[in-house]
């Protein structure tokens, strides 16, 4: 995938990297890993998931009847697998670039407030 994937197609691609999860269980694990920030609604999770099954992203695992109601399992594709190492590759080295200069420019600030205190 060469566009950058929004935080909540990540994150639906990060809850199922561990194991194969239904819905509700995809929704509780991005508000887990988004440590609140994204909530998702099941219809939203659901267009989400159609996009990424015909996207070949992930892979229904297995259906099963709970209570009278069919809960469908979810897995991540061998290509979904790649296009989160991809991205999440994508976003370590921007997240080390900025570090890099916003170390820099603190590194700058402190010599120049020393500099302005020694005239």
């Amino acid at each position: 995938m060469d566009t950058p994937l929004r935080e909540p197609t990540y994150l639906i691609l990060t809850a199922l990297a561990a194991e194969p999860l239904h819905g509700y269980g995809i929704i509780g694990e991005v508000t887990t890993l988004s440590q609140g920030r994204v909530a998702l609604r099941p219809g939203t999770l659901y267009g989400a998931l159609d996009r990424l099954v015909d996207a070949g992203l992930v892979e229904v695992d297995r259906e099963e009847v709970v209570d009278g109601r069919l809960r469908r399992y979810y897995r991540l594709s061998p290509a979904g697998d790649a296009t989160l190492s991809a991205e999440t590759e994508r976003m370590r080295r921007n997240v080390e670039a900025a570090t890099d200069r916003l170390r820099r420019r603190a590194a700058s600030r402190a010599t120049a407030h020393l500099a302005g205190g020694l005239a």
